[in-house]
């Protein structure tokens, strides 16, 4: 993805902000406690937070959080929702923490976002020696037949290939680790695991409808989209009539500051 569409597909999170804090998933928490492994400690930097979902599951392992998020509508609901997080503005590229201040730096379903080039050196120098810095991203079992379907009717706009089982590791595999030198961060590791959301056809289509690309298409296209996408849930025994499953997993890329 180009600088531009990056930007513009990161700025769009705002006007959507109340809508990612009621729909968007959490995070597994076993992926969690697997990212945070390896950590010197317990103080843990949410870069990227967003609305607080991973921030949320990070409070609840015990860990000491800071929050980060660029966004002001963003901040707001993350500070509505966990008031007793301290909750700052700023990026990933220009990070308000001391040096070697986190032992953890973990960002959910944002790293993808960060400009490596910049926020690689800013992550490294918040981080203590021997820290962690993990990206996970909630992604769906396209293993699973009618999740495949919704897959292919939604297209990548609101299902792209971070967003699946089968292709999250290739698509995550290395492109944004910090390009600052091999003696700084030692090798990748990748792990997933699994994880649900209890949705109803509209609340999927809800949830669908936060993602970057579709908040970013024209009014009429993303309608059309998103009918299209109802149209499928409707059809289907697994979705069709109240409460279901969708079957997810939460992949965790991780890699240690040496």
């Amino acid at each position: 993805m180009e600088q531009d569409e990056r930007l513009l597909h990161s700025s769009s999170f705002g006007a959507a902000a109340a809508s990612y804090a009621e729909h968007r998933p959490d995070y597994a928490q076993a992926a969690v406690r697997w990212a945070l492994e390896p950590a010197p400690g317990p103080r843990v930097l949410d870069l990227g937070a967003g609305t607080g979902k991973l921030t949320a599951t990070l409070v609840a392992s015990g860990a000491e959080v800071i929050a980060v998020e660029p966004g002001p509508e963003m901040l707001t609901e993350l500070r509505r929702a966990l008031p007793a997080v301290r909750a700052l503005p700023g990026s990933a590229e220009a990070i308000p923490l001391p040096d070697g201040s986190v032992d953890a730096v973990l960002a959910g379903n944002a790293m993808h976002w960060f400009d490596m080039a910049v926020a690689g050196p800013e992550i490294a120098r918040v981080l203590a020696p021997g820290g962690v810095l993990a990206g996970l991203w909630n992604v769906v079992d396209d293993r699973v037949d009618w999740v495949a379907g919704l897959e292919r009717v939604s297209g990548s706009a609101a299902i792209g290939p971070r967003d699946t089982l089968s292709s999250w590791r290739a698509a995550t595999a290395d492109m944004h680790l910090p390009d600052i030198g091999v003696a700084r961060f030692g090798s990748p590791e990748q792990d997933e695991f699994s994880h649900g959301q209890r949705r109803t056809a509209d609340s999927l289509v809800a949830t669908l409808a936060t993602r970057a690309g579709m908040l970013v298409m024209p009014e009429l296209e993303q309608q059309t989209m998103l009918g299209r996408i109802r149209a499928f849930l409707t059809s289907r025994p697994e979705t069709a009539r109240g409460e279901f499953t969708l079957p997810m997993l939460t992949g965790v890329l991780r890699v240690r500051r040496l």
